[in-house]
Parts: C-alpha cells; structure tokens; sequence
C-alpha cells in the first residue's frame, strides 16, 4: 500500500483513562452497542492504523496487535466477528495466530493478507481451513479502501448502504433528525490527526442514515440558514467534548456565503467554543465558486472572525487559480484541492503539475495546503513529496458519528498504552 496514516493524536495518561471511561459511559447508555469488532494484527503500525480508521468510518471497532502474543492474550478475553492477518516474511507468527484461533473454536471470519507469494499464501490458508476457520479470498498488499469496504459490505458488517431517498430539509430539522459526522483530517508528513471536518446527515426513522443528496436538492434559503448554524453550534460542541477527552483538533464546517453573511457566527462561537487554553481554533470553509469574485467579502468576515480564532478556508479550490495567482494577500488559512485535481496526481501527468501549482501558491499565501478525496496510496505518496500539508479523503478515514469518532481515540490510547508498556516493560517505573 505503500502509505498509510497513522492519526496519533497526542494523548497524556489522564486523556487515556478519561476517553475510556467515557466511552465505557456511552456503552452502557447503548449508543455503542453491538458494534462490530475486527482485530487487525499486522508488525506495521501504519497498516494497522489505516485498517482502522477505514474499520470506524463503516462502523466497525477495532483492536491493534503488534504480533502474535499480544493477539493471543487478547482473542481469549474478547472474540471479535473478523481478523485481519497479516503474513510477514516469517509467516510462523501468522500460523500461531490461526492455530490460536482454530484451538479457541472462533467462529467469525479470517482476512489474511500479504505482499507474499501465493504458496506462503495458500499454505498458511489452507491450515486454517484445516482448523475449522472461515477462511476470505487473500487480500494482496497494496490494496485500497474500495477492497476493504467491499469485505465489510459482503459479511453485512457495519453501516448498510445508503438507502436513495428524498427528504425536506425543513422536515428533517424540525423532527431533529440531522446530525453531524467527522472526517479526519491528517497530517500527510508526520501521519498525525490534526483536524476533522462536519458533515451533514440526516438519520430518517424509515430510510436509515442519508447524505446530503437526500435533502440538500431544493432547501430554501432559511433553510439553509438554520442547518449552519445547527453545524455552527454542533461542531463547536464536539470539539468542547474533544477537549475534555484530552484531544484539542482545530474542526472544520462548510458554510454557505450567504448564510455565512446573515448568521451571528460570533455569538455562537463565544457560546459554544471550548474553554481550554490549547483551542486550536476553528475553520469555516466557503466553496471557491462563492468567494473567489468577492475577495473584500472575504478579507472583512475573516478579520471580523480573527479575534475568535475562527477561520476561513476555500473549499474544492483549483479553478479560479488564475484569478488570485497576482494577488499579495489571501485571507484563508487553507486552500483545499479539487478532488478533480487530487484523482490520479501520483500517475496523471495533467493532475500532477496542478496540484503541486496549487500547493505552490497556498504556501505563498501563507496558507495550508489540504487535499480532498484522497483515495489512493499513490496519490498521498504524491501529495507528500509535492509538499501538501493536510489530507483528507476516504484512504486516511470516512466520515464517522460523533461516537465513532470517540471509539477511534479510544483505540488509538490503548495503542498508545500497549506500545508504552513494551518501552518500560514490567519491572520499570512509572515516569
């Protein structure tokens, strides 16, 4: 796969302990109820934490192993529905892991995967079918989201498939069936988590979960107006309960221009912000299409915004370059590409000099460049050495229920937590 993002947020011990118990809280209150679980047991961290940010976005937990034995002692506490196994070049550590799950009479299904050849491949397969396993088609190395999320899909594990519906938005807010998912945003150099942006959705008590599509077609102006501030305040509100858990991320939203212009975003940032002296702020993104003719427009709401720490950023940027190209100042913090500029940059010899222009001149600006859509390996190993800052898209995690979005931090520290209790090892103190 070549890169994977690793979304390590940096999280003390006392954020730890407070993002478990929180999310212990919420399962007894049912809202992570039978949630699916996967192991994923791989030597590379970034293969596992790729595996389980792709694993959250469809609804499915995960817990991490570095190796056999530390799979070993967890599968005897916990039997999860799915395995993913990786065979390294020593593929004994595999094999203990199948025989382990063989011996225990696991029931669920085994993924095995690997930049190994077929016999390695086939033999260790054929042991677990020898032991009684369900046994999936091999998964060879690289292999995208799409791969992933088509496994999870045909054992029905996860979020169902978005049903085609068509709803009134004004209905939806009013029977406060919207609600907002979080996509995070990494860091491509140093596959850090440094953000999320708020997607709408609307959770219909007939047609399940439904994206924008569903109900953005034909909304009237208030309406409009009323889910920005609703994205305003909910953001605002997860980001508060973020910083509770120890996890300050600089969140993001989309609003229109014209509500943008209409709504008290002051009085809802003072009323809903976080408190903690580490807030890195937050980020309002307008559509360049919206923005791009009327740059005073901007320049006035971001420097009435700047005392807040609110800023804005352009989204799906990449078309009106040439009409900001001999500008000295930009007032936005980023400058997110055209997922049309992102497809295929690390192998498409027209997108690849565009996203680099593009990154080019969000650095010139003094602004963060972010890539939209990222949904293959080869475009992030491009982005990276074009020097793109930020990234998003369904290869570094889909947007999640706020929930989720907790249960992955809460993976993450007991990822932490286990590596840290391999450094100091048994009989070392505590620093």
């Amino acid at each position: 796969m070549g890169l994977a993002m690793s979304a390590e947020p940096a999280l003390a011990q006392p954020a730890r302990a407070a993002i478990g118990a929180a999310c212990d809280e919420a399962a007894e209150h049912g809202n992570l109820a039978r949630v699916p679980l996967c192991f994923v047991v791989d030597a590379d961290a970034s293969i596992r934490h790729f595996l389980s940010l792709v694993l959250h976005g469809t609804g499915v937990d995960t817990e991490e192993f570095p190796d056999a034995q530390s799979f070993g002692r967890a599968v005897v506490q916990r039997a999860p529905e799915l395995v993913f196994l990786n065979i390294g070049l020593d593929s004994t550590e595999a094999i203990e892991c199948v025989i382990a799950l063989g011996k225990r009479g696991f029931s669920g299904f085994v993924q095995l995967m690997s930049s190994r050849g077929s016999a390695v491949l086939g033999h260790v397969k054929s042991i677990g079918e020898q032991h009684g396993l369900h046994m999936l088609p091999i998964l060879k190395k690289p292999f995208e989201t799409g791969a992933v999320v088509k496994i999870l899909q045909d054992l029905k594990l996860g979020h169902p498939p978005a049903v085609a519906a068509r709803i009134d938005l004004d209905e939806a807010l009013n029977n406060g069936w919207i609600e907002f998912w979080y996509q995070p945003k990494i860091d491509l150099r140093k596959k850090q988590l440094v953000g999320a942006e708020a997607f709408a959705r609307a959770r219909h008590p007939d047609n399940g979960v439904l994206t924008p599509s569903a109900f953005m077609p034909g909304a009237s102006e208030s309406s409009l107006i009323a889910l920005s501030e609703l994205a305003l305040a909910q953001t605002l509100k997860a980001g508060l309960n973020f910083a509770k858990l120890g996890v300050n991320l600089r969140l993001a939203v989309n609003v229109p221009v014209n509500a943008l212009v209409k709504i008290a975003v002051a009085d809802i940032v003072q009323t809903y912000r976080s408190r903690f002296d580490k807030w890195p702020g937050f980020v309002i993104d307008v559509t360049e299409e919206q923005i791009v003719t009327d740059l005073a427009l901007a320049s006035d709401i971001a420097k009435r915004l700047q005392h807040l720490s609110v800023m804005l950023a352009i989204d799906d940027f990449g078309r009106g370059y040439s009409s900001l190209v001999r500008l000295k100042e930009l007032p936005f913090a980023e400058l997110k590409l055209d997922r049309a500029f992102v497809a295929d940059c690390g192998t498409d010899k027209v997108n690849a000099p565009l996203c680099k222009t593009v990154i080019d001149l969000a650095h010139n600006f003094g602004s963060i460049a972010v890539a939209l859509g990222i949904e293959k390996a080869s475009d992030a190993l491009a982005l990276v050495s074009m020097g793109c800052d930020y990234g998003q898209g369904f290869l570094l995690g889909q947007p999640m229920p706020e929930e989720r979005f907790v249960s992955l931090l809460r993976q993450r520290a007991r990822s932490q937590g286990r590596q840290l209790a391999a450094v100091r090892g048994p009989d070392r103190p505590h620093a």
